[in-house]
């Protein structure tokens, strides 16, 4: 005890210490009618050089402040909805042919690469807008209800966004087909992106045009007409409405089934809960067989 004290006592000659405290302890070194303990323990403290401070009030506010900054950190972070899919589309003119490529983005983060060659007349502009409308039919078989469509055509992004108007009509009815697939999707956005970001479906649209082989892990697609369907002025007969067939793809209705009088079934006929939803995958992997609905088909396709 006398060792700890004395090392103490150094310590203090050369620290002096300050000592902020509630309680009046500088009122009781400095009472000269002390006794007993406390004597002894203003004795051994008198030598030293103590300085006594009153606590300061810390104001309100500031107190107050402190305690919102310290909430807002604990509090746990927004969860940022990702619930959409990602499209990357970008169309090619050559020598060789026209062509689109497409790159999605599920979710999960799974990638998905189309390419689409286009056999017939197309300029740059035309392929831009097949690009983006078979990716739009795509994503619509792909079950994708949100969209964030990334592509380097200012022309494109420019007049489906109404941003500037389509004075050429084939342009115009691209754009007229673009805005009803866009009905079938609860979120669809078009930004546009340089096309050092689209160098994925920039690459595939080339090698679409080249008519070069397809890679591994790549779908592709032979497109030979339009999609609108158009007609211009000079060609016989009046311009056709775009996407005349696009509604009767994508409306699910199946054909009628109602059977013709007096006709006798040899079975009873087999209801959508006997089939295995296996079967179809099976019959496409194993037989190439697909269902006689052209929707359901490509659906099982893709």
């Amino acid at each position: 005890m006398v060792l700890a004290r004395r090392k103490l006592r150094h310590y203090f000659k050369s620290h002096p210490v300050t000592v902020v405290s509630s309680f009046p302890l500088g009122e009781i070194v400095h009472n000269r009618e002390a006794s007993g303990r406390i004597a002894k323990s203003v004795v051994e403290l008198m030598g030293e050089t103590l300085t006594f401070a009153p606590r300061k009030a810390i104001k309100s506010q500031v107190l107050a402040d402190f305690v919102a900054e310290w909430t807002d950190t604990q509090l746990p972070p927004t969860q940022i909805q990702t619930e959409y899919w990602t499209l990357y589309f970008d169309g090619s003119l050559m020598k060789t042919g026209a062509g689109a490529g497409l790159l999605f983005i599920s979710p999960l983060g799974v990638h998905m690469r189309y390419m689409v060659r286009l056999h017939f007349a197309a300029s740059n502009n035309v392929a831009e807008y097949e690009a983006l409308i078979n990716g739009l039919q795509v994503a619509i078989e792909l079950g994708a209800r949100r969209l964030d469509v990334r592509g380097d055509s200012w022309l494109v992004i420019d007049q489906v966004m109404k941003e500037s108007n389509c004075l050429d009509p084939k342009m115009e009815a691209y754009c007229k087909l673009v805005r009803r697939l866009e009905d079938k999707f609860d979120g669809l956005e078009l930004n546009h992106v340089a096309r050092k970001y689209n160098e994925a479906a920039d690459e595939l649209a080339k090698m679409a045009s080249a008519r070069a082989p397809v890679p591994p892990n790549v779908f592709a697609r032979d497109l030979h007409k339009p999609s609108i369907g158009y007609t211009s002025a000079t060609e016989e007969g009046p311009p056709v409405e775009p996407a005349a067939e696009l509604d009767a793809l994508y409306a699910a209705e199946t054909p009628s089934t109602k059977p013709k009088v007096m006709e006798v079934n040899a079975e009873p006929p087999r209801t959508d809960q006997d089939v295995d939803w296996r079967v179809p995958f099976l019959d496409w992997l194993d037989r190439g067989e697909l269902p006689d609905d052209k929707s359901k088909a490509r659906r099982l396709a893709r």
